[in-house]
């Protein structure tokens, strides 16, 4: 909880807060820098513990400080119990902890890698391996995988660390894996670190219930074929999920909020991705909601796009299906340019004004995508200024090229599907929406009087 909210009520000074940070941030810098000092003093090094079992055996540590690195080449548990550290502070190591012996288990064990740049805490290059509640605090790369099958990296906590006394380094991704396939990636909370979890040319691989946070990519995919990322929570990343160059890929069940860090902010971002699903996924508060581009013959259904600045964009996606989404709040519904022949019936989109003539649900009107702001503020972003404005509002109704080309929902919902979105949310939704208006009809206004003073 951040120190304003603690003294609140005693009625401190902001500039006493501000004092207490400073003061407890460099205690806690000494103290830890000290505490790393005896702990270097005092850690026994765990190499020798490893040589010296066999085969098959399980080690036990006790709750002290060890000092790395330790390199497993033969069939081991090794058990920290939650009280035991690793550290490891000797420079050009390329990983705290090396395992090249297939069925190892590295379970419960703290550790700390000094390392920045390539470096990583555990770099495996063997199969069937199990890193399991892990406390890594890495200057560079957390968890590394490498032609290695069958992993399984459960439950693990993997944080960005800087030594004490030195310079952040080169971040890395938290668990990183190339050439490494059929690994269950499950329960992992990561964040500060480049990526969070980086996949590449890793097929059948399972992504689920990772809580993913202050990324750059929370989950970044690419060539992994017949995989599933499913479940995953992702907040305060630039974007939560890329997949990238896939096909008969499930991305389902996830929860992408809050990326709008960046001008390129997506909650989930869809690129070359073929014959895969999207489904029961929600997205809220992201600059894009969903983008995808160069996609085709996949299918999207049953996701929530909920307070996005652009809740879906589309560029040369063609062939998809859309259904039973629901656009709920967003400043922009869609965007579609160069999308064609995508079958679009029965999402909600909440800007859209239906007329049901039946009373079956599904308005006699369709949905029509205008492409005409987004190929604008495309050309010149300075547009972006005046979106919603009277002006940008009629030039949009006026734009009626190419309308049999326009992506178009031939049967919208008239109402969002019960249990999807709550009263509140909505409602609080459309509030936001209102504002975001307003200002951007405000700074429109305050632009155009300060062109129109700089002519006179």
């Amino acid at each position: 909880m951040p120190l304003h909210q603690i003294f609140h009520p005693s009625g401190l000074s902001k500039a006493s807060v501000v004092l207490l940070a400073g003061l407890l941030a460099t205690c806690l810098f000494y103290c830890s820098g000290a505490k790393a000092e005896r702990s270097t003093e005092a850690a026994i090094p765990l190499q020798p513990i490893v040589d010296s079992a066999r085969t098959g055996e399980r080690i036990s540590l006790e709750p002290r400080t060890y000092s790395g690195p330790v390199r497993i080449d033969k069939k081991l548990t090794i058990d920290g119990n939650g009280a035991a550290t690793l550290l490891n502070t000797g420079k050009d190591e390329p990983a705290a902890v090396l395992i090249l012996a297939d069925g190892v288990q590295l379970e419960n064990l703290n550790i700390q890698q000094n390392n920045d740049g390539e470096a990583a805490a555990v770099r495996v290059e063997a199969d069937r391996v199990t890193l399991q509640g892990l406390v890594i605090h890495s200057a560079g790369y957390g968890i590394v995988l490498r032609e290695a099958d069958g992993g399984v990296l459960s439950g693990n906590k993997i944080r960005w660390f800087i030594p004490p006394g030195e310079a952040p380094g080169l971040r890395g991704n938290g668990i990183d894996l190339y050439n490494s396939h059929g690994a269950e990636i499950r329960d992992n909370d990561i964040s500060y670190l480049r990526d969070g979890i980086y996949l590449e040319n890793s097929r059948n691989t399972v992504v689920d219930q990772n809580k993913l946070s202050y990324l750059r990519y929370g989950v970044h995919c690419m060539y992994i074929n017949g995989s599933k990322v499913t479940n995953n929570i992702g907040e305060y990343n630039i974007t939560g999920a890329m997949v990238m160059g896939v096909t008969d890929v499930v991305v389902s069940g996830n929860s992408f909020r809050k990326q709008s860090r960046n001008v390129h902010s997506q909650g989930i971002l869809l690129y070359d991705v073929r014959n895969s699903t999207l489904t029961n996924n929600l997205v809220e508060g992201n600059r894009v909601g969903i983008y995808m581009q160069q996609s085709s013959d996949n299918v999207l259904q049953h996701n929530l796009v909920l307070r996005n600045y652009t809740g879906i964009q589309f560029e040369n996606a063609e062939g998809n299906r859309f259904q039973r989404n629901g656009f709920v709040a967003n400043v922009i519904e869609a965007q579609a340019t160069g999308s064609r022949d995508n079958e679009m019936n029965g999402n909600y989109w909440d800007a859209f004004e239906g007329l049901d003539l039946t009373g079956d649900g599904i308005s006699d009107l369709k949905y029509a995508i205008n492409p005409f702001y987004q190929q604008l503020v495309t050309r010149n972003a300075a547009y972006q200024l005046f979106f919603q404005s009277p002006g940008m509002t009629f030039l949009s109704d006026m734009y009626t090229s190419g309308t049999a080309q326009w992506s178009t929902d031939s049967a919208p919902l008239m109402q969002l599907d019960a249990g999807a979105v709550t009263t509140d949310q909505a409602s609080g939704g459309q509030g936001t929406v209102m504002v975001a208006g307003w200002l951007l009809m405000f700074l429109s206004v305050i632009t155009i009087i300060y062109l129109g003073v700089l002519r006179l």
